[in-house]
């Protein structure tokens, strides 16, 4: 068995990112799994949250949002690199494991027991894991996914790593990455060092507003949306609304994390911030509702989402530079 922390899953305590009481308690598989992995090596994941400040619309979709690498190594010591596959999974989560490193691996949500209900034994889903324990004898994984930490057994260890079944070279390997744990600092990063990155992450904000452009492109595909119904609807609002709304949240906990420490009065920001989650959620629910036949009038919601980007994002620049 190779196991990096002892976690007990129905012990485990989520970050306050994860609460059930937030607008948006999953944001995107990685993120969500980065997070956690923060938070139980003891790092506080808000310390690195100033990367929502440069999320853009790329045109078809809202950036999928996550943290830097080099934020990461910059601030935590914690080093994250892609992995070259070219044995069987689970021999490349062994030997890291086996080395102190934390992986990162694409796999099949279909044998996910947390997916109850969306995905485990119903949908064949690509998500993200961080597996930290291994038992290849007795088929147990340990391991990070959305918003806490969980494990799996027997079929479903079997499933995740393909082991009952040839290998069918039609079948891609996973992307992984190794989460390099050996120069991780023990201090926090000192607030200067997040202010300067905060900086310049503002300097990376997207030079006109993004919801705006979000607003033109739904306006083209709403036709097409409200024609493919619900099927479509679903990965449509994950692409925009949700890490629109996710970026938005954290954003939001970044700046109230930031503000007492460096006394700048950013809490209108983080007000500006919070309204635009709340109304990307209220979006969403809206974009449903056109999914099924019906009329809805987005116009309302476009105008204050767009406002409150671009008052939270002045306000940063005016008290930060």
């Amino acid at each position: 068995m190779h196991r990096i922390f002892d976690l007990d899953p129905a012990a485990y305590h989520p970050h306050q990112l994860h609460a059930p009481d937030r607008d948006w308690t999953e944001t995107n598989c990685w993120l969500d799994m980065m997070i956690e992995v923060l938070h139980t090596l003891g790092h506080e994941p808000l310390a690195a949250g100033a990367f929502t400040l440069s999320s853009d619309f790329d045109g078809s979709q809202w950036t999928l949002f996550k943290f830097p690498p080099e934020d990461l190594r910059d601030l935590f010591g914690v080093e994250v690199l892609e992995i070259y596959v070219w044995r069987p999974v689970i021999d490349h989560v062994e030997d890291h494991l086996g080395l102190g490193h934390l992986v990162t691996v694409e796999v099949d949500a279909f044998y996910l027991p947390d997916t109850a209900g969306v995905s485990y034994g119903i949908d064949h889903v690509k998500t993200g894991i961080v597996p930290q324990l291994v038992d290849r004898e007795e088929r147990r994984l340990g391991y990070f996914h959305n918003a806490g930490y969980f494990e799996l057994e027997g079929p479903d260890f079997a499933g995740i790593f393909h082991l009952d079944v040839p290998r069918d070279p039609t079948v891609l390997l996973p992307y992984m990455e190794s989460v390099d744990l050996d120069r991780q600092r023990s201090e926090p990063p000192p607030v200067d060092q997040v202010v300067a990155l905060t900086r310049t992450h503002l300097g990376r904000r997207p030079t006109t507003n993004p919801v705006s452009r979000f607003r033109k492109r739904l306006e083209q595909d709403l036709a097409w949306l409200v024609e493919a119904g619900e099927a479509a609807f679903h990965p449509y609002s994950f692409g925009t609304c949700r890490q629109l709304g996710a970026n938005a949240a954290i954003a939001a906990a970044f700046v109230d994390w930031l503000d007492p420490k460096i006394d700048a009065g950013l809490g209108p920001s983080a007000d500006r911030w919070r309204a635009l989650s709340g109304s990307a959620k209220a979006l969403q629910f809206s974009l449903a509702r056109a999914a099924r036949g019906r009329r809805v009038d987005l116009g309302p919601s476009f105008e204050s989402m767009e406002a409150d980007w671009a008052g939270a994002m002045d306000l940063l620049v005016d008290h930060l530079g």
